[in-house]
This record gives C-alpha cells, structure tokens and sequence, in this order.
C-alpha cells in the first residue's frame, strides 16, 4: 500500500507582499526606455541617447504595459503622448534612475577619487582637530581632504556640500546621523597675567564684578554656569561680546578678561602656561561636538574612513574621558 504525505505551506500576507512586489517590479532597461521616450516624447530620441535601436524602445515599452496591465503612451502620427497613468508614472521612475545613477557613480564611479568635504566648527578644528590631523592622512594617503569651517549652526537642511561634518549643538537632527565627541565641562579661565591682578580672595561670586567675554549662539554661557553655580546673575556690566569662541580664548589669552572654557578646547592653553584655571569647578555642558552625516545620501567610503578615524581619535582622547561619569 502506498502512501502519500500532504504538506500544507502557509505564508502571511507580509511575505506575500514581498513575493508579489519582486515578481511585479519590472526589468531595469524597460524602466529607462520608458523614462527616456516619456521625457523626449519620441521613440526615436530615446533610442539615439540609449544607443538601441527604435524597435527595441518599443519592444520593452510595450513589455513594460504588459506586465503593468495598463497602457503609459498615447502612439500618434507625429509623436507620443503619456496617458494619465504614464503621466503619474514618470516623476517616480525618473526620481529612482536618477538616484541610482547618483549612488552608483559616488560610489563606484571617477567620483571616488575626489576631495572628502569636511565641514568643521573652526574653534574645534584649531584646538582639537587640526594637531591630530596629520596622523588621518598618514593612514589615509589616498584621500584627499578639502576642509571648510563653520562658525555655529549653519544651514544644515541642505546637506549636500558636504560629505561629513563637526558641528556644535544637541545631537538632535532628524536627518543627520551624529555621533557626539566630547564631554567638557565649564570653568573660567584667564591669563596668568590677568589673575595676578586679583585679589587672594577671589571667589566665584566676584566673577560679575570682572571684565567677562561672552561668545554669542551659546547656550551654554556664562548664565547657565551661574545657575548651575547656585549663584545669581544679572547681564554684565563689563567686558565684550564675540561671535566664537576662537576670538574669546585669544583675547583672554592677551589679558583682555576671563572666558568661560570648554575643557577639551583649553586644554593646550593651559598646558602652555597660556591660560590659568581660576576654580576647580565641573559644570557640565548642555550641548556638545558632533560628527554627523547625511541620513538619506550614500556615504562615500572614504567618508566611512574619516568618520572611522575621527571615533577612534575620540576614544583614544583620555582627557576628554575624565568627566564623562558626570553625565551618567
């Protein structure tokens, strides 16, 4: 006696879904027929910029109907013209050649060989980037830098000149990948020659009596390490005003007030003998460094690298490791 085993296979609609969209989707070069004679209106243009021949154009044209079950072009005697659906049709298909044209040439095309955009905050780039920047094209001898500077928060709604970029803020951008790089805290500083001139005495109340140099677009200035102090402030009375941190440290530098600083970027200073620390405190910051990226743009690999290296160089910074359990 024979017997026969009957196997039932279940599929959810998911899977379904995805089985019917794979045997849906219609070959490349019917798409790009379609998209050419759509734009031109004309077999024959769209064959002379595909390099087929006109028959072929309207083989896979009409392949194309076919698997769609609806017709995309009105035939005339003089020319072609799209049908509502062929119409609705367009835009998509045009969108989707042009974006795999774009990746496949950024990715594997003469493009690969070009300048790395990096967009730095210029106070990081002086202060923590540029010393260990050698070490990057040591590494990397095949890829070559070209380096701009931003001040605070530029544009970033357009992304597209740059490839990667250092910049200032919350780390919270909808359309950015970012992966933050220090961890400071805030304390003032001034010159040694500028701290002589105070009194044994002094204490971070006195503060509001001295010439402060304030940087604008921070958040994190001079009133939230007040706050954060338990200390009352009121707008100052005197000393200046600067649109970054480059030229606030330098005029501290030169006797010309007390900035607040940022641990990872006065580090050097301090280590020169060029700044002085005047209280041993650890207010930490509400914004920080970021590395971030294009979300929807295909990262070149030479991008993969820089941000790789960048990370790495993070880690390795100890310094910038030793109030990271305050923000725990």
């Amino acid at each position: 006696m024979d017997f026969y085993v009957i196997v039932f296979i279940t599929f959810d609609k998911k899977h379904i879904r995805k089985i019917a969209m794979k045997k849906r989707l219609p070959p490349l070069n019917w798409l790009r027929s379609f998209e050419a004679a759509a734009r031109h209106l004309s077999f024959t243009h769209a064959s002379q910029e595909l390099h087929i021949t006109q028959a072929a154009i309207s083989q896979q044209i009409k392949g194309l109907e076919s698997q769609l079950g609806t017709t995309l072009f009105v035939r005339l005697p003089r020319g072609l013209e799209l049908t509502e659906a062929g119409a609705a049709y367009l835009p998509v298909v045009h969108e989707a050649i042009e974006k795999l044209s774009e990746i496949t040439e950024e990715l594997f095309g003469q493009g690969r060989s070009k300048l790395l955009n990096v967009r730095v905050n210029l106070v990081f780039f002086i202060h923590w980037l540029a010393p260990r920047l050698q070490t990057f094209s040591d590494n990397h001898p095949n890829i070559n830098l070209r380096i701009t500077s931003n001040i605070w928060v530029n544009n970033r709604e357009n992304s597209n000149n740059f490839d990667v970029e250092v910049t200032h803020g919350k780390g919270k951008w909808a359309h950015l990948e970012a992966h933050r790089l220090t961890w400071d805290v805030l304390y003032p500083v001034c010159s040694p020659t500028f701290a002589a001139t105070l009194d044994t005495a002094f204490s971070p109340s006195d503060l509001l009596r001295q010439k402060l140099i304030h940087v604008i677009g921070y958040e994190d200035g001079w009133g939230h390490w007040f706050t954060r102090m338990g200390l009352p402030y009121a707008e100052f009375d005197r000393g200046s005003q600067f649109d970054t941190l480059v030229n606030a440290l330098e005029v501290a530098v030169n006797h010309g007030g007390i900035a607040l600083g940022r641990s990872s970027l006065v580090e050097r200073y301090i280590d020169e003998g060029k700044l002085v620390r005047l209280f041993d405190t650890k207010v930490t910051t509400q914004e920080a460094f970021y590395l971030v990226s294009s979300k929807s743009k295909a990262l070149h690999p030479h991008a993969q690298a820089f941000i790789d290296w960048l990370l790495t160089e993070v880690e390795k910074d100890q310094s910038n490791k030793l109030f990271l359990d305050l923000y725990n």
